[in-house]
């Protein structure tokens, strides 16, 4: 829930009434665009202070991730900075509203006066804010002003956030690794791990009528291109239901798994549908211990209600990259019917892969990258469009047409020359407001691409 502290403010020599009528008007629309709000207005410069008082006194208590300073006329700094000051650790929007037109002329009461004295007088006290100003005649900044408070409610909700990883770095990956002391201090993000063995142990304690239940109940409900056994379908719901009691239990957000080097090559199961599984209970995953892409993942799926998905780059063309999985897309960017089938990479046994279309049109690309001891966000605008037939050597034939995209960039020699690892999640629409929201906010660089 995206939720904030609106504080509407105004000159006491201003007549109340129209003060009133702004911000009334202002926190509407703020709950319009998804806000609950915790307000208080009007607040004036009154010399005895009972409004700043007043507010204090309202807030006290409460529970709030942002502080919205709505400017409906001119006011003196200091009645706005009496008040941030007690939470000069939070988000905030300086929001400045405007004046009307009235029988031919315009009507202001200075609200920008208000603004500007404020703007660096916030900058100067080093806080961490936004600032938006209304224009007559144009639509309201309340969908910009929303959009910080809920980068700031994501911001709050990483702080106590967990990430579940079975076991640690497959296949020996560098781009894999992470620093837990600078990404908790940075995100608040902590990544927990478990053993595989932990998985195994809890596996065989499953009976076959909660494995049979999962079986009938949710993969026959996939589209099988063929016939899968049905010892796969039970393994696939013994070792979703192994998982997801260790993702409840720690109440874990995302999850990724040792992959190659451990739930194929240990226990002879490609993982795939137990990511899919987890996927539809609201997770988000990734394969390969990835533990900047699980990051990733939770910092987008909060921000945009999407879930997140990795891709993977597989060739690099003149104007567009090819990025697909080798296992699995969640259902929530499936165009059409979730659809697998049956098959086999090189030496391993059979898997249920993921054969399913993806969505196309514009997308965001983003990775979390630490480098050089700093973390910076890449973040990059495309448009995917259904990529033209092709396959991954070493498949059994007929090869499967893997989940992917072909995904158009204005300048792909820019992005290969920064590319930070084979793996980008990918949110449909233009997010790249939101990410900057959220990375202003934890003080991470964005590189626009």
């Amino acid at each position: 829930m995206t939720r904030c502290a609106f504080l509407g403010f105004g000159e006491v020599n201003t007549p109340s009434e129209v003060i009133r009528r702004k911000c009334a008007a202002a926190e509407a629309a703020l709950k319009d665009a998804g806000v609950t709000t915790v307000s208080v207005w009007p607040i004036s410069d009154d010399y005895e202070e009972k409004d700043i008082k007043r507010a204090l006194a309202a807030l006290e208590g409460e529970r709030f991730d942002s502080l919205v300073l709505c400017v409906a006329g001119w006011i003196p700094s200091h009645a706005v900075v009496k008040i941030t000051e007690l939470y000069r650790h939070l988000p905030m929007v300086l929001w400045g509203l405007c004046g009307w037109y009235e029988d031919g002329r315009l009507v202001t009461t200075a609200d920008q006066a208000g603004t500007t004295a404020l703007r660096s007088t916030f900058e100067g006290l080093e806080y961490k804010f936004a600032y938006y100003y209304d224009i007559i005649g144009q639509p309201s900044s309340a969908p910009k002003v929303a959009g910080f408070c809920r980068a700031a409610s994501v911001a709050a909700h990483l702080r106590t956030a967990k990430v579940g990883m079975g076991g640690y770095r497959d296949m020996q990956l560098y781009g894999t690794l992470y620093d837990g002391l600078s990404l908790k201090q940075k995100t608040g993000v902590e990544i927990e791990t478990f053993e595989l063995l932990e998985v195994e142990q809890r596996y065989r304690k499953i009976s076959d009528a909660e494995k049979r239940e999962v079986v009938d109940n949710r993969i026959k409900k996939w589209r099988f291109l063929a016939e899968a056994k049905d010892e796969s379908l039970m393994k696939a719901a013994g070792y979703y239901l192994a998982v997801k009691a260790i993702a409840e239990e720690r109440h874990y957000s995302a999850l990724s798994l040792k992959d190659v080097d451990g739930m194929k090559k240990l226990l002879g199961f490609p993982p795939a549908p137990v990511f899919m599984l987890l996927g539809e209970d609201r997770y988000t995953t990734i394969p390969e211990n990835d533990s900047l892409g699980c990051v990733t993942q939770l910092m987008l799926s909060a921000l945009t209600g999407q879930p997140a998905a990795y891709l993977e780059f597989y060739e690099f063309f003149g104007d567009r990259v090819l990025a697909g999985v080798p296992d699995f897309v969640p259902a929530g960017v499936v165009d059409g019917e979730v659809t697998v089938m049956p098959a086999t990479f090189g030496e391993l046994s059979e898997g249920i892969l993921n054969v399913s279309k993806i969505k196309t049109g514009i997308l965001t690309m983003n990775r979390l990258v630490y480098w050089n001891g700093k973390y910076k966000m890449q973040s990059i605008l495309g448009s995917g469009v259904t990529p033209r037939k092709w396959e991954e050597c070493g498949w059994a034939q007929p090869a499967p047409q893997l989940p992917a995209l072909e995904i158009l960039l204005s300048d792909v020699p820019a992005f290969a020359e920064r590319v930070a690892s084979q793996h980008y999640i990918i949110t449909h629409g233009d997010n790249r407001r939101a990410v900057r929201d959220l990375c202003r906010i934890l003080d991470i660089e964005v590189e626009e691409i």
